[in-house]
């Protein structure tokens, strides 16, 4: 049986698999940007069931009759996909939330870009930041990796075959949890400088009043916090690399438990 009798056959199955890989091209990061139009979303989700489909086709997988069935088979696999985009973009979420604190903490959270990844404003460092680590998510061929991810979750999780867990939640939340953490490791060593600088201000204030600290702090911080910035640049692309290390751990992990 060739690969267009075995699609006429098994329709409703092509198009589950299909309901999956667009539910991740609609979260994951670079797949699920808003500067990727949604004809090309869909025609690369179309390309990509058609290479999946013979690989993770199994004819003893009973797609129902009735509509309403076959509707709910249709909304767990786009959940299955969406939760696996989410696992994806929980650690640029981090990055723009570490963006956030240091902007605030450097003086430039007043100044905003538009960001065309997501349609939003997002701050000066924060975009900075965002915009390394898809660079870095490119160049370590993360983006392979996600794709691998979205094959071994027909392995982990046969179509048809999502079951619900509470143990989906509770990796969740902690997935979340971690993506605060990761957030904070990654403005640490900006946050501890200005910390510090905080405190000698404070201390220059009462030995010095005459001099206006505010003139001179609002400066200083700004050079102080680029500084410590540029020089915590090599050591925060090899944390991205552990961190998108600890994504896909993440998501096997996710994907076991929907299993």
């Amino acid at each position: 049986m060739d690969l267009f009798e075995l699609m006429q056959n098994q329709t409703g199955f092509f198009l589950l698999v299909f309901t999956r890989i667009t539910g991740i091209f609609s979260m994951a990061p670079i797949f699920g940007s808003r500067n990727v139009s949604v004809t090309v979303k869909a025609g690369l989700a179309l390309a990509l069931t058609f290479i999946l489909f013979p690989l993770v086709f199994n004819e003893t997988t009973t797609i129902p009759d009735g509509f309403i069935g076959y509707l709910f088979l249709v909304a767990s696999e786009f959940l299955i996909g969406l939760i696996i985009g989410f696992a994806a973009s929980l650690v640029f979420s981090a990055i723009q939330m570490a963006g956030q604190l240091l902007d605030m903490q450097i003086g430039f959270g007043i100044v905003n870009v538009l960001d065309p990844q997501s349609g939003q404003q997002l701050p000066l460092v924060g975009n900075f930041k965002y915009i390394l680590a898809l660079l870095v998510f490119l160049a370590t061929n993360s983006h392979h990796m996600l794709l691998a991810a979205l094959f071994s979750s027909f392995k982990l999780i046969p179509v048809t075959g999502f079951i619900y867990h509470s143990e989906i939640t509770e990796v969740m939340v902690n997935m979340v949890g971690g993506m605060f953490i990761i957030a904070i490791k990654i403005c640490f060593p900006v946050l501890l400088s200005l910390l510090l600088m905080d405190v000698a201000l404070g201390i220059l204030a009462r030995t010095m009043p005459q001099m206006n600290i505010f003139i001179v702090g609002v400066p200083g911080k700004i050079i102080v916090g680029l500084f410590v910035l540029s020089m915590a640049l090599p050591f925060y692309i090899m944390f991205l690399e552990v961190a998108f290390s600890g994504m896909y751990k993440d998501i096997y992990r996710l994907l076991s438990r929907m299993g």
